[in-house]
């Protein structure tokens, strides 16, 4: 069974990017790639329960809820406090990273990336 994951950005941009870098694995069953622009729609589906993943990659700073308070709120909620979670951001300070890990973030990706850099990380955090 393939394994699910979301990444929520709000650049367009970012997460064609990422589409193109993750291409191979989608059209090969071993993962499927849904995407959102809105991180409180994200938000609001996945507490809902109309929504799931087995990875979220998300980004910091966007307009409609911050990376790491979406980060925050999943992790205080039973069903995601568990599941991995991957930053992709510009934020590259060690107070930021440090502020993601005592949320419980499972790794940082910092922009622009590699399409190598992207599938290596969400391969490890999967086992895959």
């Amino acid at each position: 069974m393939s394994k699910k994951i979301i990444l929520v950005d709000d650049s367009k941009t970012i997460l064609a990017t990422a589409e193109m870098a993750l291409e191979d694995l989608v059209n090969s069953g071993v993962i499927s790639l849904k995407t959102y622009l809105n991180p409180a729609e994200l938000r609001d589906a996945l507490l809902s329960g109309v929504e799931d993943y087995d990875l979220l990659i998300s980004d910091i700073n966007m307009p409609q809820l911050n990376g790491l308070d979406l980060s925050a709120e999943l992790k205080q909620n039973d069903k995601f406090k568990n599941k991995p979670i991957l930053i992709l951001t510009t934020e590259s300070s060690a107070e930021m990273k440090a502020k993601g890990k005592e949320i419980g973030v499972t790794g940082w990706l910092v922009k622009p990336f590699s399409d190598e850099k992207l599938v290596k990380a969400m391969k490890m955090v999967l086992g895959l």
